[in-house]
């Protein structure tokens, strides 16, 4: 389907991820010639959690993409397992959740934008735009963070036997996520602090097999490709900030919440159309920011308080204390409950 600029005004996205692919498809639903940017080949394999939380299948759907996700054959996640140090809790999900790798999901949502009328470029056009999408990804940790406690996502897929349960094993301040991804893989996905990284000289397999219930886990799989590193990263949200008119940041660029929450992928999909629609109707840039803050603040301070309590001992004695969807639920963004 395509589809022709109501007023002739040209909204530029910048990263054709998740978020700015979802970008692009909203400012052409809302009838905005829409040019695409983005300067790495795609599809690529990248660092993420490739969890997918329910609530992404709403708004797929009013993208008009649903259809294209339910056909790439997501894996059905049922079930949370979270490990604590020695303690383990388990609960069912409220509904299935799916995983699907990022290669996967970035290619079908490019391919979406494209097909909708979104105009290529590895570079910006020499034309003017009314509106600028900023989804171009993370920020990097600046110098003044102080070495050790920089922190590093690694990421691979495996072969072999596989749960309908996303895991959650933290430990020594990192943690690692396991969950299944389409075509029988699983993907081990991780966050660590660079001093813990460095006592095993980055060695991500020697990590796992120091964990003694990691490497129970993790000892019938086979690894199925190099380990990707992505960092150092930072947690940081721009929902205090005043961007530029016409400017709107979408997906990690407004706010990288911690992956642990399983939510990242939800919220760049969410920001990115939101940010696309606003773009195309010249809605106010601070109007947007605030939408933004209030479905994802919450969350974002919940998940940040969380993750300071989860590596810790505490956790092993408060976290059976709390039930499992209630963990679940706090992390979600409020529109996606």
């Amino acid at each position: 389907m395509f589809f022709t600029s109501t007023d002739g005004g040209r909204v530029r996205v910048i990263g054709a991820g998740p978020a700015g692919s979802a970008a692009a498809i909203a400012a052409r639903l809302d009838g905005a010639a829409v040019e695409l940017v983005e300067k790495s080949r795609l599809p690529r394999h990248k660092v993420c959690g490739e969890f997918l939380s329910p609530e992404i299948a709403p708004v797929l759907d009013r993208l008009g993409m649903l259809h294209e996700f339910l056909q790439a054959r997501p894996a059905r996640i049922r079930r949370m397992l979270l490990h604590f140090g020695r303690r383990a809790k388990s609960s069912g999900l409220p509904e299935p959740a799916f995983g699907l790798s990022r290669y996967r999901f970035d290619d079908l949502l490019y391919r979406g934008a494209l097909a909708a009328g979104a105009e290529p470029r590895r570079e910006p056009g020499p034309e003017p735009a009314a509106a600028t999408v900023l989804a171009g990804g993370r920020c990097a940790a600046d110098a003044a963070t102080a070495r050790a406690s920089r922190l590093f996502g690694f990421k691979a897929h495996f072969t072999g036997p596989r749960s309908d349960a996303v895991e959650l094993y933290f430990f020594s301040g990192a943690y690692v996520g396991i969950a299944p991804v389409e075509e029988g893989f699983t993907n081990v996905c991780g966050l660590a602090p660079q001093r813990l990284l460095e006592r095993f000289d980055f060695d991500v397999d020697g990590l796992l097999a120091s964990h003694p219930p990691l490497a129970e886990r993790t000892r019938p799989l086979s690894r199925a490709m190099p380990w990707l590193y992505v960092g150092p990263l930072v947690f940081r949200n721009r929902f205090g900030a005043r961007p530029p008119e016409a400017t709107y940041p979408a997906g990690d660029a407004l706010s990288f919440v911690d992956p642990f929450t399983g939510s990242g992928l939800l919220s760049a999909v969410m920001t990115g159309a939101l940010a696309g629609c606003s773009a195309a109707r010249g809605s106010s840039s601070s109007a947007f920011i605030f939408e933004c803050n209030l479905l994802l603040g919450r969350a974002f301070s919940i998940s940040t308080a969380f993750r300071d309590v989860a590596g810790t001992k505490l956790a092993e004695y408060v976290a059976p204390l709390l039930p499992g969807r209630f963990l679940y639920r706090l992390t979600r963004p409020p529109a996606a409950r």
